[in-house]
C-alpha cells in the first residue's frame, strides 16, 4: 500500500505536471527550431509572440463570454483559438516583411537577425502590456477538474490523491494532435519536403525550383500556429502574465538545443527532457521516502535537490552541458 501511495504521489506532483509543462515547451521549441532551420536565426521574440497570440485569444474569449457563448465543460478559449492564430499569422508576416526581410536580403549575419529579433521582442512586449496590462489574467472557464484528489482517495482507499485538471488533459491531447499533423506535413507532403530541402541546402533547393518566398511564408504560418496553441495552453493551465512568457524563453531554447536545434522531432522530445528535469529536481521527496523507508531511516529534511527559486537555472545548466558535450543535441541538429 505504501508503494502505491508513493507512486501516486510522484504521479500527481511530477509525472502529470511534467507531461503538461513538457507539452507546452515542446510546441514552443518546435516553433523556435522551425525558424532556425528555415530562416537561419534564433528568434528571441518567440516568447512575446506567444504572449501576443494568447492576448488575442483572451480578448476574443471575453467577447464570446459577454454574449453568452461558451463550450460548457470545455474552455471557451478553444473557440477563440482560430482568431488568435489568424492575428498572430498577420503580425508575424508584418514583422517579416517590415523588418526581417530587409536583413535577409542583405544576407546579414545571424547575430544581426538575433539583435533585430530582440527589438521585435520589446515591441511585442510593449503592445501586450499596453493592451491587456502586466498583471495576472485568468481566463479558464468550464470544468476545472476531470478527477479530484478526494474522489481518487475515496475510489481507491489510498492516502494519496490524484488530481487531473481538464487543462492538463487538453494540453496533452492538443499537443499530440498538433505535432502529429505537423510531422505528417513535413515528412509526407510535397510542400513539407520542400521545406526540409530548403532547410538542408538552400542553394540546391533554389536550383530545384523551390520558391523561397513560399517557404518563408509557410514557416511563419506554422510558427504562428504553434505559438498560439502553446501560449494559450500555458495560459489556461497556469494564468496569463506577459513576463511569464518571456521567462519561458530560456527553457524553450534549452529544449530546442537539447533535442538538436533545427530538428522538430528533437525539439519535441527536448521539451519533455527539460520539463521532467526541472520538476524532478525541484520537488521535495521527503514524503516519498517516508512511504518507502523504515521509520528510523525517514529523512528530516525536505530532500529537495534544488529550490524552486532556481528552476530556470536548471534549464541554463542543461543548456551549457549539452553545448559543451553534445552540441548537436540528442538528435542530429539542423534537420527538418
Amino acid at each position: 500500500m505504501d508503494l502505491l501511495n508513493s507512486i501516486i504521489l510522484l504521479t500527481n506532483f511530477i509525472v502529470v505536471p511534467a507531461i503538461t509543462y513538457g507539452s507546452q515547451l515542446a510546441l514552443g521549441a518546435i516553433g523556435v527550431t522551425l525558424i532556425y532551420g528555415v530562416l537561419r536565426f534564433a528568434n528571441f521574440a518567440y516568447g512575446d509572440l506567444m504572449a501576443f497570440a494568447t492576448m488575442i485569444v483572451i480578448l476574443f474569449t471575453w467577447y464570446l463570454q459577454s454574449i453568452g457563448i461558451s463550450l460548457g465543460v470545455l474552455p471557451t478559449a478553444l473557440i477563440a483559438l482560430p482568431i488568435g492564430i489568424i492575428a498572430t499569422i498577420l503580425i508575424s508576416i508584418f514583422f517579416d516583411k517590415a523588418v526581417f526581410k530587409y536583413y535577409r536580403e542583405k544576407k546579414s549575419d545571424p547575430v544581426i537577425l538575433i539583435v533585430v529579433s530582440l527589438g521585435v521582442m520589446f515591441i511585442l512586449n510593449a503592445i501586450v502590456r499596453i493592451i491587456i496590462g502586466p498583471g495576472d489574467v485568468t481566463f479558464m472557464d468550464g470544468s476545472r477538474f476531470i478527477l479530484k484528489a478526494n474522489e481518487f482517495k475515496n475510489l481507491t482507499g489510498l492516502n494519496e490523491g490524484l488530481a487531473i485538471k481538464s487543462t492538463q488533459l487538453i494540453t496533452f491531447i492538443t499537443t499530440i494532435i498538433t505535432c502529429s499533423l505537423l510531422f505528417y506535413f513535413l515528412n509526407k507532403t510535397k510542400t513539407g519536403k520542400s521545406m526540409r530541402a530548403y532547410s538542408n541546402n538552400e542553394d540546391l533547393a533554389l536550383l530545384s525550383g523551390i520558391d523561397p518566398g513560399k517557404i518563408i511564408l509557410l514557416t511563419w504560418i506554422l510558427v504562428s500556429i504553434l505559438a498560439t496553441i502553446a501560449g494559450t495552453l500555458y495560459g489556461l493551465d497556469k494564468s496569463f502574465k506577459p513576463l511569464a512568457y518571456w521567462n519561458n524563453l530560456l527553457p524553450i531554447f534549452a529544449a530546442t538545443i537539447v533535442g538538436g536545434i533545427g530538428n522538430p522531432l528533437g525539439a519535441f522530445y527536448g521539451g519533455f527532457v527539460i520539463a521532467f528535469t526541472e520538476i524532478g529536481l525541484t520537488y521535495a521527496y521527503k514524503k516519498f521516502f517516508i512511504y518507502l523507508l523504515p521509520e528510523q531511516l525517514e529523512p528530516n529534511s525536505l530532500v529537495q535537490y534544488i529550490s524552486t527559486d532556481y528552476k530556470f537555472a536548471i534549464s541554463f545548466a542543461i543548456l551549457i552541458v549539452v553545448l559543451i558535450y553534445r552540441p548537436n543535441g540528442i538528435f542530429k541538429g539542423k534537420v527538418i
